[in-house]
């Protein structure tokens, strides 16, 4: 025969303070975990929404980065012609065949230097990411030394506001316009024409290190690498896009996860010692209760069920504390090193519900390992040396 709940909960209330303390351990440490985990789960979406399902990214076969990538003009040509490939209004290929490099500029925060990762595209860029779209200002013009930026760089680096000159490669640099890429990695990086970037950094102008192609459709992708990589003419490979970004965000959020998994554990031995030292003060302080609980016919079994449910209470509740507490960080921007890129990335937190039903399972766990040895002390306690006290 069960105990009842409300029992429990009396126990709960009349015990506050100690019931506190634990309450605030377990909270921390969810907090902190959750936290943890939004910002792995930001920084990843922010560089999976960078591609989209029906675009397809092309680099030289083997390379691992866009920057190890070389691929000649006229492959970009055959490239174009391959079919599946969208076209725009007039016919044109909708191929972008795009240049990578990094510059280093002063943060708005601390005046240090950051890489910022700059693209160089065809003009027509923005019809092959539909996703981006200027919000600010005008696209660059073809053949002209203008910049547009992500919406993130002007808060991020100095110097980029609309319409700002801006020095780097040997060039001068105007800032045409301001894109917004849909809170994509693209947010994070300036572009400006491939052609003039090869030209300012004294590069061939035949050579790009990569290429984005918008496919008629999703399903054509199949089509797509069959055709070009079946090609004598091309030795490349062929990725979609979304795939793409989403490997070279794996490395990062893995490093983050797997820290935020060890402080969560550090925490999480004081939060356990904290519930441990509230149940054993409720065992000690209750023992001619359980004696009675006994003697009315409740057995162990019971009874360790009974502090096992006090103990997963206080864990609820700490783990709810610990949620509403990661809550504000929802949306926080900040900013880290891309490893794959070598370039600085903004990203936002996001706190998910799949996120917070994992802090509220950590919190359940810590509440287990808290309460199990009190709640098998208890039902071990025989009833004469339990009743002794009354």
């Amino acid at each position: 025969m069960p105990i009842p709940i409300e029992y429990n909960f009396r126990s709960v209330v009349n015990r506050w303070v100690s019931t506190l303390v634990a309450v605030l351990s377990i909270a921390g440490t969810v907090a902190v975990f959750i936290v943890m985990l939004a910002m792995a789960q930001g920084f990843r979406a922010t560089l999976v929404s960078s591609g989209s399902p029906q675009n397809a990214l092309v680099l030289r076969a083997g390379a691992q980065a866009e920057m190890m990538s070389a691929i000649m003009l006229d492959q970009v040509r055959v490239i174009a012609d391959a079919p599946g490939v969208a076209r725009s209004a007039t016919g044109e290929p909708l191929v972008s065949a795009e240049v990578v490099v990094i510059g280093a500029f002063p943060l708005v925060s601390s005046g240090s230097d950051a890489n910022v990762q700059i693209r160089g595209v065809s003009p027509l860029a923005l019809q092959v990411r539909p996703e981006a779209h200027i919000v600010q200002g005008r696209f660059f013009q073809s053949g002209l030394a203008e910049l547009v930026v992500g919406k993130n760089v002007p808060g991020i680096y100095r110097g980029f506001d609309l319409g700002s000159r801006v020095e780097f490669g040997g060039g001068r640099w105007t800032v045409a316009g301001v894109f917004d890429a849909g809170g994509s990695s693209f947010d994070s990086e300036v572009w400006c024409d491939a052609s003039v970037l090869n030209q300012i950094y004294k590069r061939p102008e035949n050579v790009f290190q990569s290429v984005t192609v918008r496919l008629a459709s999703i399903g054509s992708f199949k089509g797509f690498k069959d055709a070009v990589t079946t090609d004598p003419r091309l030795t490349i490979d062929v990725f979609r896009e979304k795939s793409w970004y989403s490997e070279q965000s794996r490395v990062v959020s893995t490093i983050i996860r797997v820290l935020g998994f060890l402080v969560a554990a550090v925490m999480a031995v004081g939060a356990v010692f904290a519930a441990l030292n509230t149940m054993y003060s409720a065992v000690a302080a209750r023992s001619s209760e359980i004696g009675t609980l006994k003697a009315l016919g409740f057995g162990p079994g019971s009874i360790v069920a009974s502090f096992l449910a006090e103990s997963m209470i206080i864990a609820l509740a700490g783990g709810a504390v610990g949620c509403i507490a990661a809550l504000p960080f929802n949306g926080f921007t900040t900013g880290t090193m891309n490893w794959a890129s070598f370039s600085y990335l903004a990203f936002s937190f996001r706190v998910t519900p799949p996120i917070v039903a994992s802090g509220i399972i950590f919190a359940l766990l810590m509440g287990v390992l808290g309460g199990l040895p009190p709640a098998v002390r208890a039902a071990r306690l025989q009833i004469i040396t339990a009743l002794r006290g009354l």
